[in-house]
């Protein structure tokens, strides 16, 4: 084979999609999940690294110095150590696009959940209550406003489905101006501090970066609603989970409901895993048959189009292009 790629870690049964679209060029991929002993021993001689959730950073960088490209599949990299993957001239690229419907979908779930009280109701039920006083106080979504904490393309699917349950929606991106969601049924704010005092309901949208780490912390909580939610299907991370305990433990805020953690998966014994007003799922907003499929024949396309001397569409780090 004339190219290595290790793909360092997933969830997959096979490697089969992967295998069927780099095989065409001369690459073996080697399974990081099936190679004996150290992972880093078979990323010396990487030409090219899909990695899911491993750490690759300037130290295993060193390793490999023949990497052309760190594939991720997903959307964040935070996993990745951009500056030092630009400074070796590494090509970054993610998958944007691959599951703007699952999670959009996913975060209307755990709205309408928060607000119908589904996960509550069911459990009472099956101890044997019946009593739909129990869900007292619920209000309709229609009427309501959403708030979205970033604009991307995801936020855009939130939007048109919240706009569908008779939502109206504001939104704060410091990098968008009015006529970035002059086709859309958002209203852009000014500030966070706005759209936290507006909404019923909060639903973070951002990447997970110095700039947005523990952007939602107790003075946010002090901005909204004592009956508003706050939702994350975007990265752990960005909501301070102490904060957001102290919040709803004082009233401060109706409840939460998140998709990741800042640590996954969380220690069985935290605060938040006690609290009936926050619903947890695993980081699985992302997931569907399709999008699975999706994701990995486009984070596979990713390494094929870099090794035959191209640039990825979804290049993170535009500087290598220099």
């Amino acid at each position: 084979m004339e190219y290595q790629v290790v793909f360092t870690d997933h969830t997959f049964e096979t490697l089969d999609i992967e295998r069927d679209i780099l095989e065409e060029v001369g690459a073996d991929v080697i399974d990081g999940e099936a190679v004996d002993g150290p992972l880093d021993d078979h990323l010396e001689g990487a030409d090219a690294v899909i990695v899911m959730y491993e750490t690759i950073d300037a130290d295993r960088m060193d390793r490999m110095p023949d990497c052309r490209i760190v594939s991720r599949t997903g959307i964040g990299v935070d996993n990745v150590d951009l500056d030092a993957a630009t400074d070796r001239g590494i090509h970054v690229t993610n998958v944007p696009d691959y599951c703007i419907p699952e999670v959009s979908d996913h975060t209307m779930a755990l709205l309408l959940a928060l607000e119908r009280k589904v996960v509550d109701y069911n459990r009472r039920v099956k101890a044997g209550e019946w009593d739909v006083t129990a869900g007292r106080t619920m209000h309709r979504l229609s009427g309501q406003t959403l708030g979205l904490v970033a604009f991307g393309d995801i936020a855009r699917a939130v939007c048109q489905k919240a706009t569908a349950f008779g939502m109206d929606v504001v939104t704060f991106d410091p990098y968008l101006g009015e006529d970035d969601v002059a086709d859309t049924n958002a209203t852009l704010v000014d500030d966070l501090e706005t759209l936290l005092e507006r909404s019923d309901a909060v639903s973070v949208h951002t990447p997970l970066t110095a700039e947005t780490e523990g952007m939602i912390s107790t003075a946010e909580f002090a901005r909204m609603k004592d009956s508003a939610f706050i939702i994350n299907p975007a990265r752990g991370g960005i909501i301070d989970e102490a904060a957001l305990t102290d919040a709803v433990e004082a009233g401060e805020i109706a409840g939460a409901a998140l998709d990741v953690l800042a640590d996954e998966p969380p220690e069985p014994d935290g605060k938040l895993m006690e609290l009936d007003q926050v619903l947890l799922t695993p980081h699985a907003a992302w997931n569907s048959a399709e999008s699975v499929v999706e994701l990995r024949e486009k984070a596979a396309w990713n390494v094929r189009t870099t090794l035959e001397g191209g640039v990825s569409e979804y290049l993170v780090n535009d500087e290598v292009r220099q």
